[in-house]
């Protein structure tokens, strides 16, 4: 049996389009060990590949995913 498990972390960003600031909202599928892990993971990647951004994690739960193929 395989012990991964997966969250689906949703976060929110702000950004500049056009000269206007538009909030933009995507959920990220994360393989941890627990939600406060998969929010750390989250946070971690946000902040050292767009650190300009202002984001937040806005929720985060475990996934029923089983597996990921591919």
């Amino acid at each position: 049996m395989n012990d991964t498990k997966y969250f689906e972390v949703s976060v929110q960003w702000t950004d500049v389009v056009d000269a206007k600031v538009k909030k933009f909202k995507e959920r990220y599928l994360v393989s941890a060990v627990s939600v406060t892990d998969a929010e750390t993971r989250v946070n971690s990647v946000f902040s050292s590949e767009y650190p300009a951004v202002e984001f937040e994690v806005k929720s985060a739960k475990e996934s029923n995913i089983a597996r990921v193929i591919g």
